[in-house]
């Protein structure tokens, strides 16, 4: 995967930008200066970032994998730890469905119904992919989406979530916590004296 090096991703005139940052040279970013990217973040191939007046916040080691997009006018966060499968998408505006407005960005204002809600994932989320993140939802610390799945609603921490209509399935195992101590203080895992963690694994 070709990146783009750090003078030319300050050229582009990001909000922040952290340490180590990598973004795909295929991919596309709308809104640079309302986009943050925190360190050791990473943007795969053919993502589309379309920053709105929220913003778009990604914190550090988030993976935005092949084909995402964060779409919207509304504060889209993803943050610290978080993985984002390959073509998951996330809204913070979504037009009116009913029929009692037009839709689409081509017409004005004034004959659509638009709603910008926000969208949080917190700590540690994990999305799979083909998902799609609606407006207004929040993701708590530690959750797990599976593939294909509609997130239209907020999700509790630490839950496992899947299927058509997205139910929790189980509770998600909170070592990862324990790990990402170890991991931060370039500890090794118990066990693996030989192998220390990283910050850029």
């Amino acid at each position: 995967m070709g990146v783009y090096d750090h003078d030319s991703l300050r050229a582009m005139g990001f909000k922040a930008l952290g340490e180590g940052v990598r973004v795909s040279d295929k991919a596309s970013i709308y809104g640079a200066s309302r986009i943050s990217l925190g360190a050791y973040c990473r943007i795969d191939d053919f993502c589309v970032l379309s920053a709105g007046e929220g913003g778009i916040f990604v914190g550090r080691n988030v993976h935005i994998a092949v084909m995402c997009s964060l779409i919207g006018q509304g504060r889209i966060q993803l943050s610290d730890f978080c993985g984002i499968s390959s073509r998951v998408s996330i809204y913070s505006s979504n037009d009116d469905y009913s029929g009692e407005f037009m839709t689409n960005p081509t017409i004005p204002e004034q004959y659509t119904k638009v709603v910008h809600r926000g969208v949080t994932l917190h700590r540690h989320v994990i999305i799979g992919s083909g998902s799609v993140v609606l407006p207004g939802v929040t993701i708590g610390e530690g959750a797990a989406v599976g593939a294909l799945t509609l997130v239209a609603k907020d999700l509790e921490p630490f839950g496992i979530y899947a299927g058509q209509p997205l139910k929790k399935i189980k509770v998600r195992s909170t070592r990862l916590l324990e790990l990402e101590k170890l991991f931060l203080a370039g500890k090794p895992i118990e066990g693996d004296k030989e192998n220390p963690v990283t910050h850029e694994d």
